[in-house]
């Protein structure tokens, strides 16, 4: 490849990398955001306590007693034993980043061709106590319509729990998340990042995909895999956080929209870093190939 082809390639990329970046976010510019607690691309303290921790072939514990969203107590378990599940920790009061993430899984789920209740289910759970049947159960509504078939109704469960049902799973997920005050100083609300689970028919976790947007192929691949018990591999570690959403400031985009652009410095550093290699290689080529005709001549 030449030196002229490989910058038409590379100016491609960065372009890309610049067009995507606030796609991605889906959050105002930079500028907007500027204000709160944080400096620079420093997370804020709150959040060097929140993450997930990949425990591929940890047992979740089926044991583990929960509400459903029809007010019926149920167990974990239930959901197990004949087929893989996804599971996704949230809370259904959360301002923005839940709903995203719930937004990109069912919006993935429309391209996958199994069936939710047929071959596979999907558990949510809330990691909020307070939070109660009716609002699992509109919740549910709400995602059953979006996913446009409302026949798959039983595949769909989104539970609510005490907190000690709520810490069996968070800590078998390896899902950090802090509880922290809402912008009226008594709401709660909870520091966490984003990511969904795919479990095995046995209960064990086979595999982490990260942030609010979700491959299809990659899903059903896991699906599939996960159906018979197969576990996977980890993942690059990106994380998208939420905390302390507060719709004056709100703060809580702006650490998202660090956090990308934190990400798409690194891509552009990388790629100018390829642009460099490749012309250095290219010109060497190009001085050996001069000199070799020199001395032939």
């Amino acid at each position: 490849m030449t030196a002229r082809k490989v910058g038409r390639v590379a100016v491609a990329a960065l372009a890309c990398a610049f067009l995507s970046a606030p796609l991605t976010a889906q959050v105002a510019s930079y500028a907007d955001k500027a204000s709160g607690e944080n400096s620079g691309d420093q997370l804020p303290q709150v959040l060097q306590k929140v993450g997930v921790t990949q425990k591929l072939n940890q047992q979740l514990p089926l044991d583990a007693q929960f509400v459903d969203d029809t007010g019926k107590t149920v167990k974990l378990g239930d959901y197990f034993g004949k087929h893989p599940a996804i599971v996704t920790l949230v809370y259904y009061n959360c301002p923005m980043l839940c709903s995203e993430e719930m937004d990109g899984l069912t919006s993935a789920l429309e391209m996958v061709h199994l069936t939710p209740g047929k071959d596979f289910n999907i558990v949510v759970i809330s990691i909020d106590p307070a939070e109660t049947p009716e609002m699992a159960a509109k919740k549910k509504a709400f995602y059953l319509k979006r996913y446009g078939q409302p026949e798959t109704a039983n595949g769909w469960h989104f539970l609510t729990g005490q907190r000690q049902a709520i810490d069996k799973v968070t800590d078998a997920v390896g899902f950090g998340y802090v509880r922290v005050p809402g912008p009226d100083g008594r709401l709660t609300q909870f520091a966490h990042a984003s990511s969904i689970e795919v479990v095995t028919s046995e209960g064990k976790l086979a595999q982490y995909y990260l942030g609010v947007e979700y491959s299809p192929k990659d899903i059903l691949l896991g699906l599939i895999e996960a159906s018979d018990n197969k576990i996977g591999s980890p993942v690059a570690n990106i994380l998208t956080y939420c905390y302390h959403y507060d719709p004056q400031t709100n703060k809580h985009s702006l650490v998202i929209a660090r956090v990308v652009q934190l990400g798409g410095m690194v891509t552009v550093a990388g790629l100018g870093g390829f642009m460099f290699l490749m012309f250095r290689k290219d010109a060497k080529l190009g001085r050996d190939h001069d000199l070799t005709k020199k001395e032939n001549g």
